[in-house]
């Protein structure tokens, strides 16, 4: 399973803020670190009515794209420190100009936001790249899928589809693990993965644990900071966590226990195993009752524990005191 990073606008245009998390999500783990690529001119305008008069900087949603938007030169810079950091560098573009100026820096693969499954014109600049695309369907409907999927297979990308929930946070009912089973049975040549927004280390150990291939989650060094996503993404902190349980649970997946097979457990069954015994002194020529017996540690000195019911109203041939063992031969045929 691939960790993906969303640092998106958690950078609040400091391009300083942007290497820190760099570092740091490397440290922590992920595979990837994506960001967006926000043109405000070719994507937006003045008119769009999202978040309006939602900072204390920006007098509009435009004003905020353009605040958030780096130079081609700073973005191969970005693009260099992934690369030395040892992640794979990625960023959602939301224009034709976006997908042009990551061509251009050499990003290897898109990400379709849930916003733009409906974009087919989006999608085919995308997809005349010849590169992997990772499709999020965050608020699209079976029939809007369907459309995007059938739509991109005909360029013959290397597909993944993201079961996402657009809310910010998502509550944990609203996340559909169940889609996940649900998109590998739909589109069975594609890979299929989560992009979540719950803000907890959970919702990614419960997709790994399910096979997901990919996992996609927002980063921001602490849910207080300001931005559009900081109260819907995870810690670095927390994604260390995530990251090193994620590992674990690619081992569990990739050992699978054969439980026809116990050999490894014979010495320990050995001891840990019981023996039958009797609770009391009993006189040979006695009946045995259930209340008269006792198993314990270790096998193979009495009957096995496991029998007691064939010893049940058969006679004793001696004595036994309390607690010793019961074997074959104090049993009368």
């Amino acid at each position: 399973m691939q960790l993906i990073a969303e640092i998106a606008q958690a950078h609040d245009g400091s391009l300083g803020i942007l290497h820190s998390y760099i570092d740091a999500l490397a440290a922590a783990g992920v595979d990837v670190v994506k960001f967006q690529t926000h043109l405000a001119a070719a994507e937006s305008s003045v008119h769009e009515p999202f978040r309006v008069n939602f900072s204390y900087e920006d007098a509009t949603r435009y004003d905020y794209w353009n605040r958030m938007g780096f130079t081609e030169e700073q973005w191969i810079g970005i693009k260099a420190h992934c690369e030395e950091a040892g992640v794979e560098f990625m960023s959602s573009c939301f224009s034709q100009a976006a997908v042009d100026l990551m061509e251009r820096i050499g990003m290897a693969r898109y990400k379709v936001g849930s916003g733009e499954v409906s974009n087919f014109l989006l999608l085919e600049k995308m997809a005349r790249t010849g590169k992997p695309i990772l499709l999020s369907s965050g608020m699209s409907s079976w029939r809007e899928l369907d459309a995007a999927v059938a739509f991109l297979r005909d360029f013959g990308n290397d597909l993944t589809v993201l079961q996402c929930t657009t809310a910010y946070p998502t509550p944990p009912e609203r996340v559909g693990l169940n889609v996940l089973t649900e998109l590998r049975e739909r589109y069975p040549d594609v890979k299929v993965g989560l992009s979540e927004h719950t803000a907890k280390v959970a919702t990614g150990l419960a997709a790994a644990a399910l096979g997901a291939d990919v996992l996609e989650f927002h980063a921001v060094f602490d849910r207080r900071m300001f931005g559009p996503d900081a109260g819907s993404s995870l810690t670095i902190d927390e994604i260390t966590q995530l990251a090193a349980g994620v590992q674990d649970i690619r081992t569990m997946l990739a050992h699978p226990v054969d439980k026809t097979d116990n050999s490894a457990y014979a010495g320990l069954k050995q001891i840990f195993e019981k023996s039958l015994a009797v609770s009391q002194d009993l006189p040979a020529g006695h009946c045995l009752t259930f209340a008269d017996l006792e198993a314990k540690k270790p096998a193979g000195y009495g009957i096995p524990a496991r029998q007691f019911r064939e010893v049940l109203g058969k006679q004793l041939t001696r004595n036994l005191a309390q607690y010793d063992f019961l074997r074959e031969e104090d049993i009368a045929e």
